[in-house]
């Protein structure tokens, strides 16, 4: 039980240590104080299910379609790009953060970015899904 846990403990922690798109997502909207609790609350909500899929044998199911690899693959592609270059956009913006500036975006819209940032991200499958999910696999219940 000791193991299971170190291990758990172990790979979280390695994965939350590496500032990739959710987590910096996570972070801007706490800093901004835009519906941080929820952000936080479907970000795990999300990984919880992706983690369970995985142990379950999800990466197993999408290993015998190659299909849905690709698909995956071309959608995570997509999303990078995306990603990247609204972040090359605000780059080359001039304004700087301040309290007064900062616009509070509704619920819906920051929950479909969430949503989007959390499911499109071709790195949250390969983390939960493939690796903690096959790790996790290896494991008594």
């Amino acid at each position: 039980m000791l193991l299971t846990f170190a291990t758990g403990f172990g790979l979280g922690g390695g994965l939350i240590i590496a500032i990739g798109a959710q987590n910096a997502f996570v972070l801007g909207q706490g800093l901004r104080r835009n519906h941080p609790v929820m952000v936080a609350f479907v970000c795990a909500l999300c990984d919880t299910i992706l983690i369970a899929a995985g142990v379950a044998g999800l990466g197993t199911l999408v290993a015998n379609y190659p299909i849905l690899t690709k698909i995956a693959a071309w959608g995570g592609a997509a999303f990078l790009i995306w990603y990247g270059f609204a972040a090359l956009r605000r780059l080359f913006e001039t304004e700087t953060l301040s309290e007064s500036d900062v616009r509070q975006a509704g619920w819906k819209a920051v929950l479909s970015t969430t949503l989007a940032v959390t499911l499109l991200n071709p790195h949250v499958y390969l983390d939960t899904v493939v690796m903690l999910g096959g790790i996790g696999g290896q494991f008594p219940a």
